[in-house]
């Protein structure tokens, strides 16, 4: 199994991932999720297979997600303009976003990785 691992470097929990994964010894192809990210096509795929809302994918850590005011306008956006948005900006997408085609996973929690990818 090869699993897509979205990160973005200076992320401490992005690192973190990324050590988790080499600790168990799994493949996995590394993207930089600010200078490549997902489309908006492969967002709604991720999405769709996660069983997760969409809010879930946003960082709203980010400076970027307070700077665009995002948590107000998710109530009342559609399900496009979210991916729209989330698309339009890697800095936006809740890092790192794992997947292997069939599973994905949003963020680092251990024990939902042993779940999924061990």
């Amino acid at each position: 199994m090869s699993l897509t691992f979205y990160w973005y470097p200076k992320c401490g929990t992005c690192r973190n991932a990324k050590k988790w994964l080499d600790a168990h010894q799994l493949s996995y192809k590394e993207i930089h999720i600010v200078e490549n990210p997902p489309s908006k096509a492969e967002l709604q795929d991720y999405y769709e297979k996660s069983n997760l809302e969409l809010k879930k994918f946003f960082n709203t850590s980010g400076q970027k997600y307070r700077e665009l005011g995002i948590k107000d306008k998710i109530p009342t956006a559609s399900e496009d303009e979210l991916l729209d948005l989330l698309a339009s900006d890697g800095m936006l997408i809740k890092r790192p976003l794992v997947t292997d085609g069939e599973k994905v996973t949003v963020g680092f929690k251990e024990e939902e990785y042993e779940k999924m990818w061990l």
